[in-house]
Parts: C-alpha cells; structure tokens; sequence
C-alpha cells in the first residue's frame, strides 16, 4: 500500500514538473530544436514541440528524432505524449490566452455547401495555426468555431502578453481584415492576461489532451464572445503588461457572461490603423 504521503510527494513533484516546463520551457537542446521544428514543413505539427508529421519535415524528424504522431492524440508526438502521460496533471501559472471566435457560424453555413464551408473553417483553423506556431503559443483547441492559443513563459517568453496581442494583429490580417470589407470569415477575438491552471487531461479511453482551466480562461472566452467582427478586444490585465500605447481604441467596462464584476478592456479594429502610429 502506498503511503498518502507518499502520493502528495508525487503530486508535488509533477506539479513542480509542469511549472518548470511551462515558466522555463525546455532544456537549451530541446528550445533550440522547438524552434528549428517550427521552420520545417509541414502542418499539422505537435502542439508542444512544433515537430511536423508531414510532408519532408515529417520525414526528417521521424527519421533522425523518432518523433511521429501519438497513437493516443494525433495532435502530440510520441515523445511528447509520454512526458504528458507520465506526468499527468499540470500547475498554475501566470499566461497570455487568445480566443478566437467565427462570428454568426451558423448563418455561415446556412449560406454555403458542407464543402465549401468545410473548406473556409479549415483555411482559417490553417491560417491560425501557422501564426500561433511562429508566435511560440501552445495550440489548445481547434475545433467548431474556435482556435485558442496559449502563450505560456516557457515557450512565448516574458513579453507573452505583447506576443499574444501581435498574433492575435496577424491573425486578423490573415483573414482579410486589414482592410474593410476584404475579410473571408468573420472573426472576433479576446486576449486576456492572468493565472491558470495547464497541464494534461487524460480520459477513460487512454486519450490525453493540454488543457487550459480557470476565470483567465474563461474570461478570455466571454471577450472573444462579444468582440464584433474584425474586433480584437484586449483585457486591461494585457494592455499593461504588454505595455500599449496606441491610441485608436475604445475602452469599455463590458458586463460579461458569468462574471460578479464588470471587465475593462480595449477595443482594437486592425483596419484602422495607419502607417502614422504604432501599437507598441
């Protein structure tokens, strides 16, 4: 029988085991490599690593790394499912989180084929993905509607809150929001700065999953809900750790779903801006 004691030990050690992956990342090897993963083709990668399992890249990788998709989760690599499954659970730490939401999704689809807006969600869950990958975020979800980003010390590094506000700029260009009336999908986005639990899931059928929890999360959410198409709405907890300074924007004390308090955040519209001023 196994002492209690013995198991806090255990769960003190794997919690302590997941701050220090996502505060400090990887080892100098494995940071290095992440970042040398990231610039080989080709998608779909692991969501930790960056490894492809496609393409030249995906050859390469699982020839000198042995690194190939996980039996369990497509989306992990084999030597990162056994880190997850191995140290199942995570920590609470301080992160930058993006939502980003397709605005009026049904209405949509209502006016496509199944084909066709298959092929624009996957476009735009591509067009995410590129940029959360070259913005060092860890890819929580795509699925539906939505893409979340998760910009944690470890990977993003200290300015994550700034690197989250940049990506989520990028990703509002890439879908044509740049310019009015040139966007291909109809998208909304909340980016929000405060403590969360991450770490690994694993359900009854053996499958493992990273996962974000807490009212950061949540918060973030509920931005991402209410922002208007082509809107990102940054939390005010974001706006000062990143240390903005653009003046095209509208600060809003919004009543959000679920939430005792209302929430201050600032309103940015990507096709307003110009070549006169700067968002840092």
């Amino acid at each position: 029988m196994v002492d209690i004691s013995e198991k806090i030990d255990d769960k003190n050690k794997i919690e302590n085991t997941w701050y220090t992956y996502l505060t400090k990342g990887y080892s100098t090897r494995e940071f290095r490599l992440r970042r040398f993963f990231r610039h080989l083709p080709t998608n779909p990668r692991c969501r930790l690593c960056n490894a492809p399992f496609q393409g030249i890249g995906g050859s390469l990788v699982k020839m000198v790394f042995d690194k190939r998709p996980s039996n369990l989760n497509p989306h992990l690599c084999n030597l990162c499912e056994k880190f997850a499954n191995e140290h199942q659970g995570g920590a609470e730490v301080e992160l930058s989180l993006l939502f980003a939401d397709v605005r009026g999704s049904t209405a949509l689809a209502e006016g496509m084929s199944p084909m066709e807006y298959s092929q624009v969600i996957n476009h735009f869950y591509q067009s995410v993905t590129d940029i959360l990958i070259q913005s060092d975020a860890l890819i929580n979800r795509l699925a539906g509607d939505q893409a979340i980003g998760l910009f944690v010390p470890g990977f993003a590094g200290k300015e994550h809150a700034r690197r989250a506000v940049e990506a989520a700029q990028d990703i509002m260009k890439a879908t044509g929001h740049a310019q009015q009336d040139e966007a291909w999908i109809p998208l909304g986005i909340g980016v929000h700065t405060g403590t969360a639990f991450v770490g690994a899931v694993g359900s009854k059928d053996g499958t493992i999953d990273i996962t974000v929890l807490g009212d950061a999360a949540n918060t973030a959410a509920r931005l991402s809900s209410v922002a208007a198409d082509g809107e990102i709405l940054i939390s005010e907890a974001t706006w000062e750790m990143a240390g903005l300074k653009y003046d095209q924007v509208e600060k809003h004390s919004l009543e959000l779903k679920g939430k005792s308090e209302p929430v201050v955040a600032f309103a940015l519209k990507i096709y307003t801006r110009t070549p006169s001023h700067s968002l840092l």
